[in-house]
């Protein structure tokens, strides 16, 4: 089995808000993140598949990937305002680094399929860089 992890960019802002907290406990909770302007990231995302190697000695097609990203994530996340432009933040969900990558591992998996017939490769981890110190990963399989 062989893993393939390919390196996205994309710079977006968010505020950290929950409409279920008060400004106080908002402040409390998510610090400057909180700040009512929001604030940006130069976020770097990596897609990580597996499998074996196919007839052309690839795991993966590196162009369908690209793609699949490029139209499900790139496309509406880079330089966008996350709270307002992308429909899954639009109404209760906070755009935590978190929330960023289950949002980037459903838009991938709903389409995955349509990109990948078949059993190979597999979806098996998604990185986010948001700052030098923060980095975020969730691992799918």
């Amino acid at each position: 089995m062989t893993r393939v992890t390919r390196r996205y960019k994309f710079a977006a802002s968010h505020r950290l808000h929950s409409s279920e907290l008060s400004e106080p406990e908002n402040r409390e909770l998510y610090g400057k993140c909180n700040n009512p302007y929001g604030h940006g990231h130069d976020y770097v995302l990596e897609v990580s598949v597996a499998g074996p190697l196919d007839s052309s000695g690839q795991v993966v097609n590196v162009p369908a990937l690209d793609r699949l990203v490029n139209e499900q994530i790139l496309r509406d996340f880079d330089h966008r305002y996350f709270n307002a432009d992308v429909p899954e933040f639009s109404t209760d969900l906070v755009p935590t680094s978190e929330n960023i990558l289950r949002v980037i591992e459903n838009r991938l998996s709903a389409r995955w399929r349509t990109s990948f017939p078949g059993h190979w490769p597999r979806l098996e981890g998604i990185r986010l860089q948001e700052t030098k110190r923060n980095r975020f990963e969730l691992r799918t399989n």
